[in-house]
């Protein structure tokens, strides 16, 4: 493999690897079950924000209340009160009529009736409990294809969100049992002509006509480890203040009860009493009263009720997407949290789009729970997407900055390099030749010294002067090109807050000013023109680029053009080109060797990615030219004008 590639591998790895760190330990995290219950806590607050629904007109339940007891003075509720609400009951002619109470002793007097009430009902189902510590028999009368369990199953916090459907009745597996909610589904579904078969998708499943019942399993969206025994589903509430029809013993036994309310409806009778706490823990429903407890009756009907709602009226049941798709996921929006940090170039822009985004993550959730009941892992997602936005932004921001404070550094060298080249090396050459030449008057040295002095003492404020004004923000904005005011030229200060074409004009004024440069006072015809360039597309540090190789071009003029008399400096506009140029008419350059102002130029062409070019002219004299491409509407160049640090691991 290339080296560069490997490099590369390695670079992206170095930056990469405290985000899949992050992605780890998220997917650590869940799969050991520490971030099982703010999920569980999150899947509740969903089910109760979404919108409320209309009662269920299928099922009504017949609440045995406080007033009921006190009315019959007695509690177990008689045998014989049994029988006569269930006779009247049926006199509404109801689909399936589920007893949500303990029979598996008499309870005199009428305990006779009861019996063969309880055979000779056929739409009649009973319930048993199954699961130990304390198992409760059914009534010996009823057969077993009307008996249903009882048992609820809580979760680890205490609150029901699981219904428990089917299951074998022991380590045997000889015989398999049907929850209650089951049975009256099930009944109520057969007069619709809809029978229980197992799954197509899931053989284990149950299955009404088209509609698969979705099964829990142990890690079904947040939950890790859960005992998934038996098969179980997620139960979703019905929602709303009023969700079922509710009606006391009194009124069905003194026929204040609707005969609608009854007629080929599943009829739940139950307890409803305070006094007899038949109550569940559930933070799944809004407005209950009391808040967050739900009767056992009203846990069964809610039961039945999803799965008839499912098969009649395409009502969503709750599922999670498989375990492999929520991982992707998680892994999918821990690296989208680092490339979103890698490539701002903003903090702040960087924390306003993760909080844009954490919204509409919870918004989804929301909407895709209610639209069709998926169980989306919001929370880890959330977890590794704002713990990985929020790192990046404070690390790679830090290396951002390192970056620029290094860049700065390196741009503020060449600058020096560049000032002194043009500026006191100049003079120091010109004071040198002299000297060789012994021609050096002592009133010429003194000038030529005092000039040196006054341009190395001007170099030191503009080399100070940047980082005196340059904050943190102006490294984070990536505006520190802003603190490069102005260039010194002939000892005199220019600011580049100018237009091109004038501070090309005063730069050339100021070069053909200096005194230590020989060939200028033989230069007789003086030809200059620029034409007008926008300004606006050019920061303060490319203003200073184009300024320095029109200093160097003509210092060049009057280091070398021996015997010039002619100087034509242009710069002109074609199409989409722009051309500086600067010729003479002296004896031409006598050396190919290349300088420290032949390496600025050279730069100069990949700050603008132009072309330049300097060569004997055909005729007589020099000729140094820069041209480059205009791209109106962008500052071009911007970061190849900057020296740019290797990249910093981390």
């Amino acid at each position: 493999m290339n080296l560069n590639w490997l490099e590369e591998i390695k670079r992206l790895v170095a930056r990469w690897h405290l985000g899949m760190m992050v992605i780890a330990i998220v997917l650590l995290a869940r799969g050991m079950g520490w971030l099982q219950l703010i999920e569980l806590i999150t899947f509740d607050y969903y089910l109760r924000q979404l919108p409320t629904e209309p009662l269920d007109k299928r099922i009504t339940i017949v609440g045995i209340d406080d007033a009921d007891i006190k009315a019959i003075k007695n509690y177990p509720l008689p045998d014989r009160e049994l029988v006569k609400l269930l006779e009247q009951l049926q006199t509404y002619r109801p689909a399936v009529i589920g007893i949500d109470l303990f029979r598996d002793l008499p309870v005199p007097p009428g305990n006779r009736k009861r019996v063969v009430k309880f055979q000779s009902d056929r739409n009649l189902v009973v319930i048993e409990k199954v699961l130990p510590p304390h198992p409760v028999a059914p009534p010996a009368e009823v057969p077993l294809a009307r008996v249903g369990f009882a048992d609820v199953l809580l979760d680890d916090d205490g609150h029901s969100r699981r219904s428990l459907l089917g299951m074998y009745r022991d380590e045997s597996q000889q015989e398999y049992v049907f929850s209650f909610s089951l049975r009256l589904a099930a009944a109520y579904l057969a007069t619709k002509n809809i029978d229980l078969e197992n799954g197509i998708k899931d053989p284990q499943a149950m299955r009404f006509g088209s509609v698969e019942l979705p099964r829990l399993h142990s890690n079904t969206g947040g939950y890790v480890g859960t005992n998934d025994f038996g098969v179980q589903s997620l139960v979703n509430f019905r929602r709303g203040r009023s969700r079922f029809s509710v009606v006391s013993l009194r009124d069905v036994m003194e026929r204040r009860v609707a005969p609608e309310l009854i007629r080929e409806r599943i009829v739940i009778v139950g307890i409803t009493a305070d006094s007899i706490k038949d109550i569940l823990s559930t933070q799944a429903i809004a407005e209950l009263n009391p808040p967050g407890v739900v009767r056992g009756a009203e846990f069964h009907a809610h039961a039945a009720s999803q799965i008839i709602s499912a098969v009649l009226d395409r009502r969503p049941l709750l599922r999670s997407l498989p375990e492999s798709l929520e991982q992707l996921a998680i892994v999918g929006w821990g690296l989208i949290a680092i490339a979103l940090g890698l490539l701002s170039s903003s903090s702040w822009k960087n924390l306003i789009a993760i909080a844009v985004i954490s919204l509409l993550l919870i918004g989804i959730g929301y909407l895709v729970i209610w639209i069709s009941g998926w169980w989306l892992p919001i929370v880890p997602v959330l977890l590794v997407f704002v713990i990985n936005g929020v790192t990046y932004t404070a690390f790679y921001q830090n290396e951002r900055l390192f970056k620029q404070q290094l860049a700065l550094r390196q741009n503020t060298i060449e600058d020096t390099f560049t000032a002194i080249h043009n500026g006191p090396l100049q003079v120091l050459a010109s004071i040198l030749r002299s000297v060789r030449e012994e021609e050096l008057q002592q009133e010429r040295l003194l000038a030529q010294l005092e000039s040196l002095n006054r341009e190395i003492r001007l170099l030191g404020e503009q080399l100070v002067e940047p980082f005196e004004k340059l904050n943190v923000s102006d490294f984070e904005s990536s505006n520190h090109e802003r603190a490069i005011a102005r260039i010194i030229v002939n000892g005199k200060k220019i600011p580049l807050d100018q237009p091109l074409h004038l501070l090309w004009r005063t730069v050339y004024d100021e070069t053909l000013k200096r005194a230590n440069f020989p060939h200028f006072k033989t230069i007789k015809a003086k030809v200059v023109e620029f034409e007008p360039l926008e300004s606006e597309y050019f920061n303060s540090r490319q203003k200073q680029k184009l300024a320095e190789f029109l200093e160097e071009a003509l210092c060049n003029v009057g280091k070398h053009a021996e015997g010039a008399t002619r100087l034509i400096v242009t710069g002109t506009k074609h199409k989409d080109r722009y051309t500086l140029c600067v010729r003479d008419n002296g004896k031409g350059l006598n050396s190919n060797y290349e300088g420290r102002g032949t390496k600025q130029l050279r730069n100069l062409e990949q700050c603008f990615d132009g072309n330049w070019r300097r060569e004997n002219s055909s005729k007589k004299g020099a000729l140094c030219e820069f041209t480059w491409i205009l791209n109106e509407g962008r500052s071009f160049g911007r970061d190849k004008c900057r020296k740019k640090p290797p990249a910093t691991r981390f």
